[in-house]
């Protein structure tokens, strides 16, 4: 790589680097514009002008079409459109956790699930304790739904230390927390539920499910066919920001394939030397098509969500009305303290104890890095409700002043569990401050035992876990040539490996293969096979490989088949270690010993280990 090149690579700008899942400076100024509009919400509604407050909220809007009207008011606008954006985001989110992130092992994920359901019943049990009898016992509802919005929001105010998991977690959670109080807002409080619109919705669900087939044109079938499926739920009177949720768990999430980037590559180099529309087109869709529709959505529609939708939502739900009546009728009321005592003691109950319940008998267990302690953090926080409860006060209380009695009880409710949530988490921060899983090299490098390239004394150091049918590991995306030849005698390069075999079925028996090679001396030489082979790594094919670098094909078959233990041990070591440091994914880098986050790139990588050099 030329000087010109790698200043080139060196250019592109660090945002690329970033791990979209580590928290960043834009997920705080989120975080905070949300902060700013629920304040001021509350002023506006306590203000001199607090009557433009509700005025302007309720005011209808309308769409006619000839002899058919359509009529929402401004608050159900944002409440039950907008905020169909908001689901759709979180659903598309853990969708991508659970096919191809963190929450692929079942027994990770069951247990949010198990303690949102838990989430949904204590608090209404809670509530009935307070509210036995009469029409508030109506209003257990209003206790059952997490705000998933201001969950998120108030999350990255508190700012725990190592949140990403505990992110993911409560994600998960509330997004089965919320389906499950909108399916309780259907059954419990819906009296005029209408089967027309809503086997439309079901076919229009089978429609979406066909999406993926469509040979083009996917995104706007999505966009169309999600449209419809909201009006059809408006129509048959269930919350129709359920559309969102369905729309995004039925959306393809897939990892890079291969073969689309290396033809994408290869259009790349034709309009380099003939420029002209056609290839651009062709390379344009090519990048496009090479990451899943749920990646490019998360990227384009997220910002919107954080900067626009979500303020406005805080804006029209958060400005409930304190004047001296109602919060003294609201100190004594039996309703009011249901709704508190639900969502801050039934959420926190709840979903604590499920998630001990489930650890403790081994039916799930947590991820690396989340305590019960941490857990219990986010259930106190699981108490924020806003959107849903403030919901079910309108429908399930029909007596304006009782109304407001609730209203002030999920606001205590709330702010109750942000203070609770804030100093569990800055207790347990400070008592037994959680550790970072998987940030540095569990082993350290050793060039008598790992597989290296390059001088054992050199003081960059890279070190790549990765599997041989893994599309992107090592040669195959051709980063570690041009990082090796930029840095020369200056970096040692060590290949561990980590076969996903429930991804890649054939990778730990091509590990095996490459450990054999390595006995006599040619291990880097079967790994340049292997990944120009990807499609082909049966056995057969392997000793073919293996005759094809010069090996003694006897000895080979001693190695890997008749006394396979050297080998096995090896390759089992590396795959041990990536456990414990909590590794999903490959190829995974270390640069100088600290987890590498973001692309694996040249310039990534070039970036990395630039910023890690020791000073001389």
């Amino acid at each position: 790589m030329t000087e010109a090149s790698a200043r080139t690579l060196r250019s592109l700008p660090s945002r690329f680097n970033r791990d979209p899942k580590t928290p960043s400076s834009t997920d705080n100024r989120a975080a905070a514009l949300l902060l700013a509009f629920t304040v001021l919400a509350v002023l506006w509604a306590n203000s001199p002008w607090a009557q433009t407050y509700s005025t302007f909220w309720d005011t209808d809007v309308a769409v006619s079409f000839g002899e058919y009207r359509a009529e929402l008011s401004v608050k159900h606008l944002v409440n039950d459109g907008l905020m169909a954006f908001f689901f759709f985001i979180v659903g598309l989110e853990v969708k991508a956790e659970f096919v191809i992130g963190e929450l692929t092992d079942r027994s990770r994920a069951a247990v949010p699930v198990v303690a949102a359901v838990a989430g949904l019943i204590v608090p209404a049990v809670i509530f009935l304790v307070f509210n036995p009898s009469g029409q508030d016992a109506q209003a257990w509802g209003v206790v059952i739904s997490t705000d998933t919005a201001f969950l998120v929001g108030a999350l990255a105010v508190i700012k725990p230390k190592f949140p990403a998991r505990l992110r993911i977690f409560l994600l998960t959670l509330a997004v089965v927390d919320d389906v499950g109080a909108l399916g309780a807002i259907a059954l419990f409080y819906t009296d005029d539920l209408i089967p027309a619109p809503l086997a439309v919705a079901a076919l229009l669900i089978a429609a979406l499910a066909g999406v993926r087939k469509l040979p083009s044109l996917r995104g706007p079938a999505y966009a169309v066919l999600g449209f419809a499926l909201w009006i059809a739920l408006y129509l048959a009177h269930v919350h129709p920001t359920l559309a969102g949720v369905a729309v995004a768990v039925l959306i393809p999430v897939f990892t890079p394939d291969r073969k689309q980037v290396e033809q994408t590559l290869g259009l790349v180099r034709a309009f380099r030397q003939s420029p002209n529309p056609q290839y651009a087109r062709a390379v344009t869709r090519g990048l496009r098509e090479s990451v899943s529709i749920n990646e490019r959505l998360q990227t384009a529609v997220g910002p919107y969500v954080s900067f626009l939708v979500l303020p406005i939502f805080a804006l029209a739900n958060a400005g409930v009305h304190l004047d001296e009546e109602t919060v003294a009728a609201a100190m004594s009321s039996t309703l009011t303290w249901g709704v508190v005592a639900g969502l801050v003691i039934g959420k926190f109950v709840g979903i604590t104890a499920a998630t001990a319940l489930m650890s403790a008998t081994g039916w799930g267990r947590l991820a690396p890095g989340l305590s019960l302690r941490r857990v219990a953090g986010g259930a106190a926080l699981s108490g924020i409700g806003f959107t849903i409860s403030l919901f079910i006060v309108d429908v399930a209380i029909e007596d304006p002043a009782r109304q407001d009695l609730a209203r002030v009880g999920v606001l205590i409710a709330s702010l109750l569990a942000f203070t609770l949530s804030w100093a569990l988490f800055r207790l347990t921060d400070r008592v037994s401050p959680p550790e970072p899983v998987g940030l540095t090299l569990v082993r350290a490098v050793d060039p008598q035992r790992d597989h290296i390239r390059g001088h054992p004394d050199a003081p960059l150091i890279l070190v790549e876990y990765g599997d041989y049918e893994c599309p992107f590991c090592g040669r195959a995306t051709g980063a570690i040539d041009e990082v090796r030849a930029h840095f020369g005698d200056d970096l040692l390069y060590v290949w561990r490996h980590f076969p996903l075999q429930r991804a890649h079925p054939r990778s730990f028996d091509a590990a095996r293969a490459s450990e054999g090679a390595a006995l006599q001396g040619k291990f880097f030489d079967m790994g340049r096979e292997l990944f120009a082979h990807q499609d082909d790594l049966d056995w057969s094919d392997m000793y073919r490989y293996a005759v094809a670098i010069g090996l003694d094909i006897e000895q080979f078959d001693q190695d890997v088949r008749v006394h396979p233990s050297k080998v096995l041990h090896r390759v089992r070591d590396d795959a041990q270690d990536a456990e414990v440091m909590d590794l999903n994914s490959t190829p995974t880098f270390f640069v100088n010993g600290k987890r590498h986050k973001g692309p694996w790139d040249a310039a990534s990588l070039i970036r990395a280990l630039e910023a890690g050099r020791p000073p001389h």
